[in-house]
């Protein structure tokens, strides 16, 4: 088996998640079943030093940067350390990234690619709350602020925090197959996978939270009521407005249309449910409120970029024979 090298790049106020996230996916398919040959991994400070997270952690790395050769892909951590980086970290990966086959960042390590000129010309990502920063600092760079992480040629840029494992379970689909990557997934308790395409934010963290209590009691009503009569008129009767003036008041309060906000909250609870329970799609459409199947399908693709039964597939799929689910890193005897 071709052994893949995976150097993690640590500095001081890295965030600590934004390591162990793809380590653990990385490491996760160098041991299960065997295949311990998989992932050669190794992290590596400027000078070799103990690093301090943003939360406080200390990391010791194998070794320092200058040492470490070429590896086969190289992952660039988010964390406050980005904002104001050390200039000999972005002169050692101006010189050195090239060498990799892939080159990775997760959140805000972006910040460090495009200061080091890595990133100009390309369609990258980032954690959500600096997508605006890193497209005014770094104009030849295509920002892109609504996937979870994006793939342009050999570089690939992850959202924030814990989207950086679900870029590694996509490398770790193109190199191993789809059986490994979902053994990993289903130890770590994680969706196989979110699509990249899909939306850094929830219907809730998307919208803000209006102002005006009968505007906040019609959000919180149609969470807890995705399947019911959510037109403009019903929820404008309810919030006692007309419904242009709701259909104002909402979108001015919330940043969203109410069409809009029905569509996330409804996505989303029909996600939960074929995540979580066996009812059929066809039921399952109707209690989301979509009404036919052929409804859901279409919000599927248009807003995940898959159908419903495909997406329940990747989440719940049958782990690969010789792994039993409660056990997945259990080696062949």
């Amino acid at each position: 088996m071709t052994q893949r090298s995976v150097l993690v790049v640590l500095f001081d106020d890295v965030q600590s998640l934004d390591v162990t996230g793809p380590v653990e996916v990385f490491a996760g398919a160098a041991h299960a079943g065997g295949e311990s040959a998989a992932y050669r991994i190794r992290t590596a400070s400027l000078d070799g030093s103990p690093v301090r997270t943003t939360s406080g952690l200390t990391i010791v790395p194998d070794g320092s940067l200058a040492d470490e050769p070429a590896p086969h892909t190289l992952v660039v951590p988010g964390g406050w350390g980005t904002r104001d980086p050390d200039p000999c970290l972005t002169d050692w990966l101006r010189a050195n990234a090239a060498g990799a086959e892939r080159l990775v960042s997760v959140c805000t390590g972006a910040l460090l690619l495009a200061e080091a000129g890595l990133l100009d010309g390309l369609r990258v990502t980032t954690h959500w709350m600096v997508c605006d920063h890193l497209a005014r600092t770094y104009p030849a760079v295509e920002v892109d602020p609504d996937p979870i992480y994006v793939r342009d040629g050999r570089v690939a840029t992850s959202a924030g925090v814990t989207a950086g494992i679900d870029l590694a379970l996509a490398l770790v689909e193109e190199d191993l197959g789809r059986d490994m990557a979902l053994t990993i997934a289903r130890h770590l308790v994680v969706f196989l996978r979110r699509p990249g395409n899909q939306a850094q934010f929830s219907a809730q963290l998307a919208a803000q939270t209006a102002q005006r209590e009968p505007l906040r009691e019609v959000q919180q009503w149609i969470i807890e009521h995705p399947g019911g009569d959510l037109s403009v008129e019903a929820l404008a009767d309810r919030a006692r407005l007309s419904p242009r003036h709701f259909a104002r008041a909402f979108r001015s309060e919330t940043g969203s249309t109410p069409g809009r906000y029905v569509e996330r909250v409804r996505l989303e609870h029909a996600r939960r449910l074929l995540e979580d329970c066996a009812d059929g799609i066809e039921e399952i459409s109707r209690t989301c409120g979509y009404g036919t199947a052929e409804a859901m399908r279409r919000a599927f693709v248009k807003s995940l970029g898959t159908a419903p039964a495909e997406y329940r597939r990747r989440f719940r799929g049958r782990p690969t024979d010789r792994n039993h689910p409660d056990q997945p890193w259990r080696k062949n005897p």
